[in-house]
């Protein structure tokens, strides 16, 4: 392997780095090859036994009786409203933080730069305006919930 590195770059320097690409050639395989599509698939699997064991259960207190049928609808109204829910409060704090994050970015990128006329300080207002996007969405234009 030395000797293949010698010929290819003449450079005794390359050499001694080898090591490094080495390293992260082995990380990234392994990071997109093998963990990443492994907790993909792991989850997909949860998320599906989880849909079996609901539905089961629905199906099953629909047949106990005539008012098993009422329980099993107003048991899917609730879930379907805690989910709701869950993804509205999602988009606020993600919301939320996108303009912190925005704000952030401008007084870092105004402070790194302040002496030069053309600073790119204005760039963090765009995490900003997409945290607005989200609130005025979550806020003024999405369905309520019932």
């Amino acid at each position: 392997m030395t000797s293949l590195a010698l010929l290819l770059y003449n450079d005794i320097d390359a050499v001694h780095n080898i090591g490094l690409w080495v390293f992260l050639s082995i990380g990234a395989v392994s990071l997109f090859g093998i963990f990443i599509p492994t907790v993909t698939w792991i989850d997909k699997q949860h998320k599906e036994r989880l849909a079996f064991y609901k539905a089961e259960t629905i199906r099953r207190v629909a047949e106990a009786s005539g008012e098993g049928a009422k329980a099993a609808l107003e048991l899917l109204q609730a879930q379907s409203r805690r989910e709701q829910l869950k993804t509205r409060e999602g988009m606020k704090i993600g919301g939320l933080i996108c303009i912190a994050v925005g704000a952030a970015l401008v007084i870092f990128l105004h402070a790194i730069a302040a002496n030069e006329p053309d600073t790119p300080y204005l760039v963090g207002l765009i995490p900003a305006f997409v945290g607005i996007a989200l609130l005025v969405y979550v806020f003024f234009m999405a369905a309520p919930v019932e």
